[in-house]
């Protein structure tokens, strides 16, 4: 495509010229206004004029009959810039005047009308146009007296002339803008192509370019790199949990053969069989526990959970929660207490409550136990829910090694277990759950120090009713 084709197809070539041609015909409808306008106002102050002296004349006949209505045609027919004036006897012969021929009739027809004529002082040039009024007077005499329209013509050729540059001015310069603007969007549109074509190809690290005049492109090419950028944080997750799958559940299903290998091997009765398949039935649930997270993890930052949200109260889900892990707790020689205030939430009730259980869980499974609380008394875990402002706030609290603040952003990813030694159980999902829930809620998991220990909250935001 050439790129004349390209500008005339582009959207703002297109609107440049419409509006351009809605402006040239709201101007020219305005100068054409303006312009017949002027010209009513002439006529009617040429009408205005005329009345007034046909008023007076007909006085001056009235009293001195028509010698002096004669002698007063005469005295102002010689003044510069004076009207048209003609009087005739009844048989239409010129007594008085400075005209020097009319067309014929006009002297028979009483009352206004426009006219040529030729003037007095030079009959041969061209005709002259008038407006004029002709009286009859008393006797059968005729007084005719008008006004030359040269100079409304004239004015009206100035506004007419004026109003046709004046739109084609308009044109010219509305095109060449339309033409500028269409090649600035039309360079931008191009540079975004580019970069998508670029994305397309495989390279996720490319992003549209911003002007910074903070316009609708720029505004659009904004919302496209966020879009860019989660997308690529996606694939780079994707990634991630491939190599983190591979990584992480090779153990378990190595372990899980060379348990089933083993029991065929050694196995000799009975017993020795239950026991080798107790074991390979508990390394099954721990797999299909880690796939079951994986799963939740991708209903959550897919949205499809959003299909399920309803409106329920944050504070029965930390009850809920609490009561299901208090007797873990109390076998580790930890207090479990909840403080809850109402807390109305709109969301998915069930992945809230499984992100808090997988708070409450890393907590238990990390504090420090009996024998080393203050005083002798058991180590507590504070599970608090309650709203602040507009949002509502899911904390656990715990009394343990807690997570360095430069490993914080890093624990929430799949698979990550800050414990190198690995000898707690675990999958490093939980954190990336919770985490997920909180995004897809509108909200997100901070990590913080709880002096000691850590304090995990899920910020989320309030529903108003």
């Amino acid at each position: 495509m050439t790129a004349l084709a390209k500008l005339l197809r582009a959207t703002a070539f297109r609107l440049t010229l419409v509006y351009l041609l809605v402006f040239a015909l709201f101007a020219a409808f305005l100068l054409g206004y303006f312009a017949l306008n002027t010209r009513r106002l002439i006529t009617e102050e040429i009408t205005s004029t005329v009345d007034a002296e046909i008023t007076g004349l007909a006085e001056q006949y009235n009293q001195g009959g028509i010698r002096r209505l004669v002698f007063v045609i005469e005295t102002r027919s010689r003044r510069p810039g004076s009207s048209l004036y003609l009087v005739t006897t009844p048989s239409g012969e010129g007594l008085a005047g400075n005209i020097g021929s009319l067309v014929p009739g006009v002297l028979a027809k009483p009352g206004w009308m426009e006219t040529a004529y030729r003037r007095l002082e030079d009959p041969e040039t061209a005709e002259h146009h008038a407006l004029v009024r002709v009286l009859q007077l008393p006797g059968g005499f005729r007084l005719l007296v008008g006004r030359d329209l040269e100079e409304r013509e004239r004015l009206f050729d100035i506004i007419a002339t004026a109003g046709r540059w004046s739109v084609a001015i308009v044109i010219i310069l509305g095109v060449a803008g339309g033409v500028f603007v269409s090649r600035r969007v039309l360079n931008r549109v191009d540079a975004m192509t580019l970069t998508a074509q670029t994305i397309m190809a495989g390279d996720l690290s490319g992003r549209l370019p911003i002007a910074g005049s903070g316009d609708e492109l720029d505004r659009l090419a904004s919302n496209l790199n966020a879009m860019l950028e989660r997308i690529e944080a996606l694939m780079r997750g994707l990634k991630e949990v491939s190599d983190n799958v591979a990584h992480d559940l090779r153990t378990p299903l190595t372990r899980l053969r060379n348990r089933a290998e083993e029991a065929l091997r050694t196995a000799k009765d009975e017993p020795g069989y239950r026991s080798a398949l107790e074991a390979t039935i508990e390394e099954s649930d721990g797999l299909i526990s880690t796939f079951n997270a994986l799963l939740m993890i991708a209903r959550a930052e897919s949205g499809e959970a959003r299909e399920n949200m309803s409106e329920f109260d944050a504070a029965e889900v930390a009850q809920d929660v609490s009561e299901l892990y208090e007797p873990l707790a109390d076998t580790k020689g930890l207090a479990l207490r909840v403080e809850a205030t109402p807390a109305p939430v709109k969301g998915n009730r069930e992945l809230v409550s499984q992100a808090l259980a997988n708070l409450v869980d890393n907590a238990i499974k990390y504090a420090e136990p009996q024998g080393h609380a203050a005083n002798g008394t058991p180590a507590e875990i504070l599970v608090t829910a309650g709203s602040e402002g507009d949002r509502i706030k899911l904390a656990v609290r715990d009394g343990g090694p807690g997570i360095p603040e430069s490993d914080r952003a890093h624990a929430i990813e799949r698979f990550v277990r800050l414990e190198q030694s690995r000898t707690k159980p675990g999958s490093g999902l939980g954190l990336s759950l919770a985490a997920a829930v909180a995004r897809l809620h509108g909200g997100e998991l901070k990590l913080e120090d709880n002096a000691p220990g850590l304090k995990a909250v899920l910020d989320l935001p309030r529903f108003a009713a």
